[in-house]
């Protein structure tokens, strides 16, 4: 299954309005604080940038106030296409500034997460981690210990998210599994995240300067694809080393998911094309 990820800074977000929904700006106007209505836009352009892309829609502002992203009773997150879900799968992180989304084809099981490398004390290792996990730590060097302890938590956090509990259920019931702790800077690495409850998910890892970066789903997601800025209010996906992928290697996301349940490619109807929206192509 192919997953595309899509980063963004408070900077990058227009400081106009138009890009919302009636209904989220509504919102928006209700947030107290001014950090979180700083996060909640971040989050929420950083969605919709990613989702047009996804779908192959434009991205100029008051296109993304056609998509909208509606929180589901279990918190997670929801999209929908002028009030009509549009059956896709989202996950989305922010922390420090910086906000994460990815976006699969609908009915996958998905999560990332956005992490600030730091520090953390002995009592939420104990707290947090597995008897397992903590043994890792434990035997790793010293100035390896606040990422790879971030790692765990980061993990955790994305497995909780594609299980739609978050930090409801207990971070010791998903158990993380590392096939390698390479330190290596910006490059995927495989993990692995088991749920006492008998969900099992395959993820990849990213370790930049600062932060880590973390993505689960279910079915199995081959190495995530950036999404990155690309001219005429698009969004262009690129692979690992920033080459550019072109639509003659990014399968549609449609036929996409007709592959993954087995259906044919003509049993699989395409909402937007139906509806009579044109659909915008990534230049290659």
């Amino acid at each position: 299954m192919n997953v595309y990820c899509l980063e963004q800074a408070e900077t990058d977000v227009t400081s106009d309005k138009s890009w919302l929904s009636d209904r989220e700006a509504l919102w928006l106007n209700g947030l107290r604080f001014p950090k979180r209505r700083a996060e909640w836009r971040l989050g929420r352009w950083t969605a919709k940038r990613a989702v047009a892309a996804y779908l192959n829609l434009p991205s100029y502002p008051q296109a993304l106030a056609r998509i909208e992203i509606r929180p589901a009773p279990s918190g997670a997150p929801e999209v929908f296409f002028e009030n009509q879900p549009a059956g896709v799968t989202l996950s989305l992180s922010h922390r420090s500034g910086r906000a994460l989304a990815a976006v699969a084809c609908s009915g996958a099981k998905l999560g990332c997460d956005l992490e600030v490398i730091e520090a953390r004390s002995n009592a939420f290792i104990a707290d947090y981690l597995t008897a397992e996990e903590q043994g890792m730590i434990a035997r790793t060097s010293a100035g390896d210990k606040a990422w790879l302890t971030t790692l765990f938590w980061s993990s955790k956090e994305s497995a909780l998210k594609a299980l739609h509990e978050g930090l409801r259920l207990d971070t010791r019931s998903v158990i993380v599994s590392l096939e390698a702790t390479s330190p290596d800077l910006n490059s995927w690495r495989p993990l692995g995240v088991r749920y006492v409850g008998g969900q099992a998910f395959h993820g990849w890892w990213q370790r930049g300067d600062r932060v880590l970066r973390t993505l689960v789903a279910d079915p199995v997601p081959a190495q995530p694809i950036w999404l990155e800025a690309g001219s005429e209010h698009r969004l262009q996906p690129t692979r690992a080393g920033k080459t550019p992928v072109t639509r003659r290697n990014v399968e549609d996301p449609f036929r996409e998911y007709a592959r993954e349940t087995k259906l044919e490619a003509s049993e699989v109807t395409n909402p937007f094309r139906a509806a009579g929206v044109r659909m915008w192509t990534a230049k290659p």
